[in-house]
């Protein structure tokens, strides 16, 4: 498998110039597999400037765990009650429209967030693309705990650089990667967006809380917010874009050897996938501890 370079974070521990170049690559969902156009993507032209030093994944601890053999922990569903097992069917799931009991997506949202430490806009991101795959894809059981590990590493769940993740799932200024022009630990692509999604017309950038490189949004582009268009740089879109490309191929996200295969195919690194573990597997256990779900 084609290394691909890390995002928003560090490749494994090197020194010097090479380290830091390494560390400030934005490069995230290097994807070549196949997958059909899910809609039309817009958005807005946001300028390319540039970019700022501060590194979401650079304080995150890589988990001792050997890749592909262990899942994260399972989490609680969204609404109450552990997550079903191997071979077991999968729990009523809850939604904002129809509480089932225990818990709308809202609530759960608001009462995880303090003892996860994600914001709870983007909790709610995370949830509604878990519920969304679960009907889509059930047989992948993708975890919101997963995609939240990743969104952390990514973007500190669309606060990077200064931003604040709003209400309508937009950061308060665009999420934008540096370019892609082949220096030192940076991939090489060529732009192919025209500028529409990063602002640069010669070199592609990553974009959005979960970096999502513009070509590979054109294959993933998804409308997590039902408002007509997908666009990477609003969260529930851009989650619901990342389940579905980790659950491409008929992958299991809950099985040990699926979700490695899954995070790595996210980015190719050992180092990123552990941090991943270890930030999904936290925020399930955290999860766990809410009464209720």
């Amino acid at each position: 498998m084609v290394r691909n370079t890390l995002t928003l974070g560090g490749s494994r521990g090197r020194t010097g110039v090479a380290v830091l170049r390494r560390l400030l690559v934005i490069t995230a969902v290097v994807a070549f597999g196949a997958g059909g156009v899910w809609l039309v993507a817009r958005a807005s032209t946001p300028t390319a400037g540039p970019t700022t030093t501060e590194i979401p994944a650079l304080r995150v601890e890589a988990a001792s765990v050997e890749p592909g053999t262990i899942a994260p922990a399972s989490s609680v569903t969204i609404g109450g009650g552990p997550a079903a097992g191997p071979g077991e069917p999968e729990p009523d799931p809850v939604t904002p429209q129809a509480e089932q009991g225990t818990d709308s997506l809202a609530g759960w949202a608001d009462r995880v967030a303090p003892v996860a430490g994600v914001p709870a806009r983007a909790l709610i991101a995370y949830g509604q693309a878990e519920l969304a795959m679960r009907a889509e894809h059930p047989e992948c059981r993708i975890s919101w705990a997963t995609l939240a590990g990743i969104g952390r590493i990514e973007s500190y769940h669309g606060q990077y650089g200064g931003a604040t993740l709003q209400e309508d799932g937009y950061p308060s200024k665009p999420i934008i990667g540096v370019p892609l022009d082949g220096s030192p630990g940076v991939r090489a692509i060529a732009d192919t967006d025209g500028g529409r999604f990063d602002g640069d017309t010669t070199q592609d950038r990553a974009v959005g809380p979960m970096q999502f490189i513009p070509g590979t949004w054109n294959r993933y582009a998804s409308d997590g917010n039902n408002d007509g268009a997908g666009d990477p740089q609003q969260i529930d879109d851009a989650a619901l874009g990342a389940g579905r490309y980790l659950c491409v191929g008929d992958r299991d996200m809950a099985d040990a050897e699926g979700w490695w295969s899954g995070i790595l195919s996210y980015n190719n690194s050992t180092e990123y996938a552990q941090k991943v573990f270890g930030l999904a597997d936290g925020y399930a256990k955290a999860a766990r501890t809410v009464a209720g779900g």
